[in-house]
């Protein structure tokens, strides 16, 4: 929290301190951005009136301060990048920009942000982009409130709405992004945080970075995306108060954690999904007071996982609860609301008397033969999956929750 006022009071006072302004409309003294650039100073704030502005590939390498008024249209004809910014202290705010260029060898974005410092992106329509807004090598910079939107047919000939390569101290906040590749994309990104976003019906993930650790992510909502969120490769990470919806497909889940290490993973809703999370690989994670929702699985386990905590979480009415393809168990499930649970609680003291075993046999026939999930709803499944329960062979006999949960959790 104190980072992030010291970060917050520092955009202010560059923002507050513009120098001289230069107005920009078709009956002006300057009548285009890329000359009202060419005549600014260091500090300076370009105004920007309403209108349409055909132009493109306008460099910028001043801190300068570039505001639209009534939401002006910079129409990049479909040609090529159409800002490209290496500066310091410089906004951009109030613009409708359409029309990026597009290529299969060039990343043409709407902004080109590079090697650039204490920065803000705010307020920004994008339409009919290729990469909305890319920020390569940069740093203590805020995306906020922009609106990311483009029409993405395949992943081959589309690119991301918001997207950071090497880069930290990065805001990503309250952001619209819909119709791309990736709506979020990071890569070697550290320190940063992504927040309050809305990241929906994108091509492929709602948000996916690898490489990048000492991350938060919390209060965004990802729905209707081709393949859910992809975390990958990097620890330390921290996901609280998140919405994971409606992300269906043979391939698709809320969540997939691969090679992960050291999160947190904390009061998130993974509603209607394909599967909840799948974790792959992924150690030493903490997943506390999550919802798990009519999922088709809430939770699949595959692959080399230890030392993982499953705490308070709630599963309600999913297909299957948990998948887990190894023998082998280090992992904990306590104190966990299962709606499947049948037991009982004599002493009344919320917690059932009688263990719950979350894998059943059935779960394990599905992960290796997928065609037997439509016996799903049949008398043969509840008497596999009873004698499993009795006699486990198939799951590991330690992985139970001793100390289930008789009502839901609303931490």
């Amino acid at each position: 929290m104190k980072k992030r006022l010291i970060l917050i009071l520092g955009l202010f006072c560059f923002l507050t301190s513009y120098g001289n302004q230069i107005e920009v409309c078709k009956t002006c003294e300057v009548t285009t951005i890329k000359e009202a650039i060419e005549r600014a100073e260091e500090g300076d704030e370009i105004i920007i009136q309403s209108g349409i502005y055909k132009e493109h590939g306008i460099e910028v390498k001043k801190s300068v301060h570039i505001t639209g008024v009534d939401r002006p249209i910079v129409d990049g004809e479909l040609k090529e990048t159409i800002f490209s910014i290496s500066a310091k202290n410089f906004s951009v705010k109030g613009l409708k920009i359409i029309n990026v260029g597009k290529s299969y060898t060039k990343d043409f974005a709407a902004i080109l942000v590079s090697k650039s410092e204490d920065f803000v992106i705010h307020d920004n329509e994008f339409n009919d982009v290729f990469f909305g807004i890319l920020i390569e090598k940069s740093k203590r910079g805020k995306v906020d409130n922009n609106f990311v939107q483009s029409k993405s047919e395949s992943q081959a000939n589309s690119g991301n709405g918001i997207h950071l390569w090497h880069c930290s101290k990065m805001e990503v906040t309250n952001n619209m992004l819909t119709g791309l590749r990736d709506g979020i994309y990071f890569e070697f990104v550290k320190e940063s945080e992504v927040f309050g976003n809305n990241s929906y019906k994108n091509l492929r993930y709602g948000l996916h970075f690898m490489f990048s650790n000492d991350n938060a992510y919390f209060d965004n909502i990802f729905k209707d995306n081709g393949a859910g969120v992809a975390i990958m490769f990097s620890k330390f990470i921290k996901m609280y108060d998140n919405r994971f919806e409606h992300n269906w497909g043979t391939a698709s889940y809320g969540l997939l954690l691969k090679e992960i290490y050291d999160a947190e993973i904390e009061r998130n809703v993974f509603e209607q999904n394909t599967v909840g999370i799948s974790v792959d690989g992924s150690t030493r994670i903490n997943y506390t007071n999550n919802t798990f929702s009519r999922n088709g699985w809430a939770v699949t386990v595959i692959g080399a996982c230890y030392e993982n905590v499953f705490s308070r979480n709630n599963f309600l009415n999913n297909a299957l609860d948990l998948s887990y393809n190894s023998k082998i168990n280090t992992n904990r499930f306590e104190n966990n609301y299962w709606s499947e649970y049948a037991g009982y609680d004599l002493d009344r003291n919320g917690v059932g008397d009688v263990p719950y075993r979350p894998v059943k046999l059935f779960s394990y026939i599905v992960h290796n033969t997928p065609e037997t999930i439509i016996l799903l709803r049949s008398m043969f499944v509840d008497i596999i999956n009873f004698s499993e329960k009795v006699s486990p062979v198939f799951t590991p006999d330690n992985l139970i929750d001793s100390n289930p949960l008789m009502n839901r959790t609303y931490d």
